[in-house]
């Protein structure tokens, strides 16, 4: 310690700390990647683990113990940010049935849900941070995987640990639960075409979401196998409201060769299309057969009521609930992958009418 005269010793200045950005800098590598090598997390290699930690010894890096403190205090509570609009949310199954699997399995062991919607994707971002900061929450749940998602690189820099609804098995540090589209797709299409249709077209919904993608692959492939020439299907993007699919509706139906089947990726547009149908004189299944790639009671209760998919959001979010909460207690990201739906045959879909018939 050093003191002037008259004064009270004080603490000489030390050596500034050195900082995990600083050991990125100089193993070269991404504060994240550093971040996860010094803690000991998967989600890097064992080659640019060994560089970080080559790195760190050699600026003398030492963990912040403070830090470290604070970040072992438990807050009970798992995240969920939902980047849709309050209204949509109320009238689409999948949110709640999603998140009544997400209660469900925290329920079980007794930890809460903090629920936050935001209109951009960016701004989740900024409500993980403030989470973090205040240990609001000990880790996070995704939905609705970009492909080219923010959230990603951002837990991994902060630390939270994550588990994705979707997402496949690819994401190093995250646990996934996965539904394949693939053979369902192969079941729409078969069913479809054994009723006569060749003309099928598909209202998607937003064209940046990984399932998004993934459906799409899987139907194109599915018709690829059946024989149909690709030229005959066409998909129309959509945010998937009721507005949407009503416009994408009007869209498809309004060419010069119409198709006589459409396939909708959720219930809602489906439902909204038999208004479209109504208005522009035509009539399901006799005009057009549609599908509901979601089912729900919404299917059940329309005239016609509604052919649909029967899928396991529930099932599928207390799975990725539960693969959170094994993170939580030091389990390792795991990876699961869902079997295939089923499809659910009803008023909304008939042989195919020729003409004349």
């Amino acid at each position: 310690m050093v003191a002037a005269a008259g004064d009270e010793p004080v603490e000489a200045p030390g050596p500034a700390r050195v900082t995990i950005r600083q050991v990125a800098d100089h193993a070269g590598v991404s504060e994240a990647a550093a971040s996860y090598a010094l803690n000991g997390r998967r989600g890097v290699s064992e080659q640019t683990r060994a560089r970080v930690l080559a790195a760190a010894s050699d600026l003398g890096w030492a963990p912040n113990l403070a830090a470290r403190s604070l970040g072992s205090s438990r807050a009970s509570a798992v995240g969920l940010v939902i980047v849709r609009p309050p209204r949509q949310m109320i009238i689409d199954s999948w949110f709640t049935q999603m998140l009544s699997g997400v209660e469900a399995e925290l329920n079980r062991n007794g930890m809460a849900l903090v629920l936050h919607l935001v209109d951009r994707i960016e701004d989740t971002v900024d409500v993980y941070r403030k989470w973090w900061a205040g240990r609001h929450v000990d880790g996070v749940i995704l939905t609705d995987l970009r492909k080219r998602d923010p959230r990603l690189d951002a837990l991994m820099e902060i630390g939270l640990p994550g588990a994705v609804i979707g997402g496949g098995p690819g994401i190093d540090g995250f646990s996934t639960v996965d539904a394949d589209p693939a053979p369902m797709a192969r079941t729409v299409v078969g069913y479809l075409m054994a009723l006569g249709h060749r003309a099928i077209a598909r209202v998607a919904g937003t064209e940046e979401l990984v399932h998004t993608g993934q459906r799409d692959l899987a139907y194109l492939d599915a018709l690829a196998a059946a024989g149909l020439d690709s030229g005959v299907y066409r998909v129309v993007y959509t945010d998937y409201s009721a507005i949407a699919g009503m416009r994408a509706t009007r869209e498809l139906l309004s060419v010069a060769e119409p198709p006589t089947a459409i396939v909708f990726d959720n219930d809602v547009m489906a439902a909204a299309s038999l208004k479209v149908m109504h208005e522009m004189g035509l009539s399901v299944p006799e005009d057009v057969s549609i599908v509901a790639w979601d089912d729900s009671d919404l299917c059940e209760i329309t005239v016609p009521s509604i052919t649909a998919v029967q899928q396991k959001p529930t099932h599928q979010a207390e799975l990725a609930a539960r693969a959170l909460l094994a993170m939580l207690d030091g389990g390792e990201p795991s990876h699961t992958t869902l079997p295939a739906g089923t499809l659910n045959p009803r008023q909304s879909t008939r042989p195919l009418r020729r003409a004349g018939s």
